[in-house]
């Protein structure tokens, strides 16, 4: 059971949220595209429904909510270290199904994954979901196939139509926001109407994968990466679009009044750019583009697999939609899926 409420009642219920809560959600940044005088969709602190964009998938990921694109760890002297404060206040993060699944992939890799991340856990413990609906399928997107299209752990589901709002409130502390000015005087009085509430997810996409059931050490050695990494660039833009990508490198940063005090970061980082597998000594585990670009494929649909069980790819398209090359990863798990075939 949910609510049916007006826009200024669900107005109300925001701006309750907004004194307990950080949210975040997908919005309209102009003229902040990668080309001149062109926008994109990007997630951003809001303080009303109306900056959130509702008819149209971002073209960053919720990621960098949960993990800074640029990261602190901590601050050093001579002689000591000290680690900087983690967010003060809970916060709401509004995202669609796929992304939602994506969560669970960056559990497994910061919490799950033989050690709990300290930095991620402790902005992670202080997160709840706001799930959006998908009335329609994107062009690129391929959740039905990844069984990403539909979700139900979230906190909260909103579905703006109009000047009427649906609510499905799962968790009590955001549910209380619902309680009327008449509701502190007069128990269990509630603003809007109780009415059935279900998400809207997509059935179909325009676009369809199929997962190769038969990967084994073999697939590493098809001459399908060699094809594509004579068109990769490295750029690694698709990484960082990529809602589950996880990879990071860190940066000592020294004073310039004293180059004794500093600061550790942690920052995003990409397995298809040039240097990234680079040690002492100067030797590279990956060092073509070919390689890199099997590396990344292979370890959304058959590494991360053998270990937790499932994909680590969600089927939101964003890697092909940033793409300057126009490569197609949904394309290249076809065909390697057609390849078992032959």
């Amino acid at each position: 059971m949910g609510y049916q409420l007006s826009k200024t009642e669900a107005g109300q219920m925001f701006q309750d949220w907004v004194k307990t809560y950080e949210i975040f959600g997908p919005k309209l940044m102009e003229g902040e595209g990668c080309f001149s005088d062109t926008d994109i969709i990007r997630y951003g602190k809001i303080t009303s429904l109306d900056e959130i964009v509702w008819n149209k998938k971002s073209d960053y990921s919720f990621k960098e909510t949960l993990l800074a694109i640029n990261e602190t760890l901590f601050y050093f002297t001579e002689d000591q270290t000290t680690v900087p404060k983690g967010p003060e206040k809970d916060i709401l993060i509004f995202l669609r199904s796929c992304d939602l699944h994506a969560v669970k992939r960056l559990d497994e890799i910061y919490l799950k994954n033989g050690f709990g991340d300290f930095y991620y856990a402790r902005v992670r413990e202080r997160a709840k979901f706001i799930l959006m609906g998908c009335k329609e399928t994107c062009e690129s997107g391929f959740c039905v196939s990844m069984g990403t299209n539909r979700a139900d752990h979230y906190d909260a589901y909103l579905k703006v139509d109009g000047e009427v709002v649906y609510a499905d409130i799962k968790n009590p502390e955001l549910e209380k926001a619902l309680q009327s000015s008449q509701g502190k005087e007069l128990e269990n009085a509630t603003m809007g109407k109780a009415v059935e509430v279900t998400p809207d997810y997509v059935t179909e996409n325009k676009e369809k994968v199929t997962l190769p059931k038969h990967l084994s050490n073999e697939s590493f050695t098809k001459a399908i990466w060699q094809e594509y990494g004579d068109r990769c660039i490295g750029c690694g833009r698709c990484n960082f679009v990529c809602p589950t990508c996880t990879c990071f490198t860190m940066q000592d940063i020294f004073y310039k009044d004293n180059p004794k005090v500093g600061e550790r970061r942690r920052v995003w980082a990409s397995c298809q750019v040039d240097g990234y597998t680079d040690m002492a000594g100067g030797h590279g585990f990956r060092k073509s583009q070919g390689d890199r670009m099997r590396f990344k494929v292979m370890h959304k649909i058959y590494d991360y697999e053998k270990r937790f069980g499932y994909p680590m790819c969600v089927g939101c398209g964003r890697c092909d939609d940033v793409c300057p090359e126009y490569i197609s990863y949904s394309n290249c798990v076809n065909r390697l899926a057609k390849e078992e075939e032959e």
